[in-house]
């Protein structure tokens, strides 16, 4: 294929398919914990990285990794600790981030906003070798937590009390939720972009949930769309020069509304089948069928 002669273009499907992994395998727990919009705080924090890694003239990503992990940490103290004004030291976090990371990026020697832009809303052509290597260390930190504990942040995802109970370490896996969050936002934020990366976060587990409630099927189906809309919006940006970013989101949208079209009939037929069981099941229990006559009557 002639897209893969040029060596930015084998960067960037690369970083398309690592943050095709790791963006759904951490939004899955995000989605169970109803904080689908986390990602878009948080990836409002890491700009402020962003500004410093080019005020400092450090790696943006692992300048905004930092960043994003301490934002992170500070929303999850504040969802614990900050129950009456939690969501007002949310807005001054998320908007500090956004001001601090345009006030960072222009004081910078030879900085301006397009060069936050390529961070914002992804870019193909801006995708280096250190970005590469540090995509593929922060990903596979994420599939290893994502994938190697996943009982135990599913379990607390899905009832904190009751993981409390068990004896899981609910505080602490809440704690590596948030920091893994931080650490998948600054790997897509190369190809989806900072403003865009929640969408790919969340819109692929909500189009895997049109087909299954099972949480293994849901993982694996949301990782497979994740992976399809990353490469297809790679692969369409380079060819018809459109953006990255808003490439893959639409996609992934597109397959949202294809799947819940295509779930809607499965879904009635689902019920009309459990409906005749039921209705057989009646109907085999001796009296029912008399008890049934009787309120009739």
């Amino acid at each position: 294929m002639e897209i893969l002669n040029y060596a930015f273009m084998q960067r960037a499907l690369l970083a398309a398919v690592l943050v095709g992994i790791t963006a759904p395998a951490v939004g899955i727990y995000l989605v169970q914990r109803r904080q689908a919009l986390m990602g878009d705080g948080i990836g409002h924090v890491a700009m402020t990285g962003v500004g410093l890694g080019f005020l400092l003239s450090t790696s943006p990503v692992w300048m905004a990794t930092a960043v994003a992990v301490v934002g992170a940490v500070i929303m999850e103290l504040i969802r614990w600790y900050g129950r009456t004004r939690g969501d007002i030291a949310l807005a001054m976090l998320f908007y500090g981030g956004m001001a601090g990371g345009v006030m960072f990026i222009n004081l910078a020697p030879g900085g301006s906003n397009a060069n936050l832009s390529s961070y914002l809303f992804g870019s193909l052509s801006t995708v280096s070798q250190d970005d590469v290597t540090a995509i593929c260390l922060l990903a596979a930190f994420v599939v290893l937590v994502t994938v190697g504990l996943r009982r135990q942040l599913f379990a607390v995802s899905q009832d904190e009390e009751f993981a409390r109970v068990t004896g899981l370490p609910v505080r602490a896996l809440n704690l590596l939720t948030a920091v893994t969050a931080a650490v998948t936002v600054t790997v897509a934020m190369r190809v989806v972009g900072l403003l865009l990366v929640s969408a790919l976060m969340v819109v692929p587990v909500a189009a895997a949930q049109q087909l299954t409630r099972s949480f293994a099927a849901t993982f694996a189906i949301a990782v497979a769309i994740g992976v399809t809309v990353t490469i297809g919006g790679t692969v369409t940006s380079y060819y018809q020069d459109v953006p990255p970013g808003a490439t893959i989101v639409l996609l992934t949208i597109g397959v949202f509304i294809a799947l819940t079209v295509l779930a809607a009939p499965l879904a009635r037929r689902r019920a009309r089948s459990l409906a005749r069981g039921d209705a057989a099941c009646t109907a085999d229990v001796p009296g029912a069928r008399g008890t049934a006559d009787g309120v009739k009557v």
